[in-house]
């Protein structure tokens, strides 16, 4: 079951690790060991979590990688469904 308009997951990276910690998006990347611009993409909802990302992440924060890349997932699929009238594909039986 998807999940209604989740979040992008660099909106949920900002408000629930970057704010309430008082980080700056530079003491942010150079804790996760990633560019100033990599870390702002994400968080600006211009990039995704990668699998790489999700395992700094959960590192840096005490969390599972899974969690992260199961909130991108969650993101990109709903993103995709809300053009499923437009895409042009015929079913196939077996």
């Amino acid at each position: 079951m998807l999940m209604h308009n989740p979040p992008h997951p660099g909106k949920v990276l900002r408000q629930l690790c970057l704010e309430p910690l008082g980080l700056t998006v530079t003491q942010m990347a150079e804790a996760l060991g990633v560019s100033r611009k990599t870390l702002s993409s994400i968080l600006n909802e211009r990039a995704g979590i990668s699998p790489e990302m999700a395992v700094r992440l959960s590192i840096a924060f005490g969390t599972s990688s899974e969690s992260w890349l199961n909130q991108q997932v969650q993101y990109d699929l709903w993103q995709a469904e809300q053009h499923r009238r437009e895409l042009r594909v015929k079913k196939l039986a077996a």
